[in-house]
Order: structure tokens, then sequence, then C-alpha cells
């Protein structure tokens, strides 16, 4: 079997690194809009578009300050601190260990800004060094990169390994709270973000979110769950008969990404080939995956419970068509593409098998977003 970390690659030089994460800031800006041109469509509701924002938001700071860590990377800095690691092969995106190393920098952010020259002293500095000696201030750059970095992590709102379950009240009928519940992981196992949204209905006799025994048993079997090997219909079957008093209406789970670059990434298939006929310029050669599942209950049926008791079980609706129902363990499934305008055109050109049924967003330098 073969290692996964002979799929890492440090970008060890200083140019590539900052291509690589200014590509990063353009992707996560133009998923907002692609998001905000979903939710015109009907993909998905205005309360989803606003949490799966808040997520791609979360990537774009998490993305800030990975680069600003990585400014100096390549430079004789006088301190040896590294480069980032990327999944070269499967993802496109930085390895998992980043942002674990980045969640444990940011408990200590507090400190290490107190003890570091404010931003004014080091550029002070930088432009004293650059008019007195005549000589580049590396150091001094170093320093205020790390200064910059930690300053991005006290800020927080970024997207870290584990993203907790939230819960927000929808509506009250009779017995009945219904909730949208969200929460995202990093994939350690295929190093990407994965976001989660779940619609539950709860006849406890307490309010889920201030339920102090449940709440905190949901979040954590939730998060014991959020793995991608794991089918929709498993996670949701678990949850259902785990907890008698919640009913689990809806689940949706999205893939952002992978990440396809003829500069950065070595996958194989029809898009690495589409990318390298393109031959776009810096900044536009690339291409991202978006892949949507979700299950939908389509009936309840009582279950036993004790000696005379019943409970309420959901009945989950599959995917009728080609018998996929159960191999995807999902009602449907969406799959979706975003990607500039040159390298679509030469997509549409070579139109190549198992793209039909994909939706391309097709974003312009300007920003715009055209779904075909």
């Amino acid at each position: 079997m073969a290692d996964p970390a002979h799929d890492h690659v440090g970008l060890t030089d200083t140019f590539a690194s900052r291509r690589y994460f200014r590509k990063f800031e353009t992707i996560t800006t133009h998923l907002l809009r692609v998001a905000a041109n979903m939710e015109a469509e009907g993909a998905i509701s205005r309360d989803e578009v606003r949490i799966i924002s808040r997520y791609i938001s979360g990537l774009l700071f998490t993305f800030r300050a990975l680069s600003m860590k990585y400014l100096l990377v390549g430079r004789d800095t006088g301190r040896f601190f590294g480069s980032l690691s990327m999944d070269k092969r499967d993802s496109g995106f930085p390895v998992a260990a980043e942002l674990m190393t980045m969640a444990n920098d940011a408990q200590q952010a507090a400190s290490h800004l107190a003890n570091m020259p404010s931003e004014a002293a080091l550029k002070d500095e930088m432009v004293q060094t650059i008019l007195g000696s005549r000589e580049i201030p590396t150091k001094l750059q170093f320093a205020l990169s790390q200064r910059l970095y930690y300053g991005e992590l006290a800020r927080g709102q970024l997207f870290w390994v584990r993203n907790d379950p939230e819960c927000h009240w929808i509506s009250t009928e009779g017995d009945r709270r219904r909730f949208l519940l969200h929460w995202a992981v990093y994939d350690s196992q295929i190093n990407l973000p994965v976001i989660y949204l779940m619609r539950l209905e709860d006849t406890g006799k307490q309010a889920l979110p201030k339920d102090s025994r449940r709440w905190p048993e949901v979040q954590a079997h939730l998060m014991a769950q959020s793995l991608a090997g794991l089918k929709l219909l498993t996670i949701a079957k678990g949850f259902d008969e785990d907890f008698d008093d919640l009913h689990p209406k809806h689940l949706r789970r999205i893939h952002v990404g992978p990440m396809y670059s003829s500069a950065f990434t070595e996958q194989t298939g029809p898009l690495r080939a589409v990318l390298e006929d393109a031959q776009a310029p810096a900044g536009q050669d690339w291409a991202l995956a978006w892949t949507s599942e979700e299950l939908e209950s389509e009936d309840v049926r009582a279950e036993r419970s004790g000696w005379f008791g019943t409970v309420e079980r959901e009945i989950f609706a599959l995917d009728p068509f080609g018998g996929q129902g159960a191999e995807t363990g999902a009602t449907r499934t969406s799959r979706s593409i975003i990607l500039p305008q040159r390298p679509f055109q030469v997509l549409a050109e070579r139109n190549p098998p198992g793209f039909t049924d994909v939706r391309k967003f097709v974003v312009s330098e300007g920003g715009q977003v055209v779904r075909y």
C-alpha cells in the first residue's frame, strides 16, 4: 500500500508558495459567489448559504494565516521554520497536519503577540536597516510575517480541523421543535474541508441546545461520525437509533475540493488534461470540485422500546435510479466544478465522459459567476 506521505510536497520556493496562496484566496472568494448562485437557483436554502459562506470565509482566513506564516519561505531568515506541506496527489489542499499545528499556535497567539514588537516598530526598524545599512532586512521581515500570522490567529473565525456542531432554532409546532445543526471537519484521510448540515425535529422535554445532558452527547456523537468514508445513511441511522427523541429529517454533506492545478497538483483524469491543454495564465490554471450529498427522511415507523413504549424511527429515501441508492447511501448526489473561462472552453470542446451531469460554474476575472 502506498505511503500517503509520498503524495505530500513542501512548497519551498518563495514565489511558488505565494502563487499557491493567491490562487486559494481567489478560489475561496469565488466560492462565496458560487454559494449565492446556488441559493438563487434553489439548490440550497438561504439559511444553508449563510452557514456554508461562514465556513468558506473561515477557509479564506485560514489560508490567509498560513500565507503569513510561510511568507518568507525559501529565504535565509536565520531560522528554520519549514514550508507548507500540501497534498499534491488527491486534494491539492494543505495537509491536515498544517491545520493541527495552526490550532496549537492559536492557543499561544496572545502570549506571542505580547512578546513581539508592534507592527509599526518592526516596519520602522526595517526602514532604518534599508537606509542605514543598505541591506535587505530579511530577519525583520520574518519577524513581521510571524506577527501577522499570530495576529490572524488571534482574530479567530478560522476553519479548524474540528469545527464543533452548532444548533439553530427554526420553528416549533406543538411538542416538536425544529433545529438546523451544522458542523465541519478538515478530513485527515483526504485532506479536504467537509461541511455537514442536519435538519432535525426534537421531541425531548427540554430544547436540545439548552439540554445539558443531550447536547454534549449529540456534539460528541456527530464529530465521531464525521468521516468521509461513512455513508450518510450510516451516519443518520446511527444518530436516529442513539437518540430516541431526536429525529433527523435531512442530512447534507459538502466536500469542498479537490483543487486541480497544472502548476501544483498531479491528479490523474480528464481535468488534468483539460488544464494542460488550456495553458491558462497564472491564477487561471485551476478547477475546484464541489460535491453535495443529501439524505432525506420520507416516512417514519414505530419501533418497540422497553416493555410498553414505542419510539419513532426514520425511513430514509435512497436514490432510486440505477439501483445506486444503497451503494451511495444518499437520496441524491450532485457534483459541480468551478473553473475560469479558458479551462471551461477546453472542457466544453473535449467533452470528456462523466461530465454531462456535472454543473459547471464559470468565473471571470471580474468575479462574475455563470452556470452551465
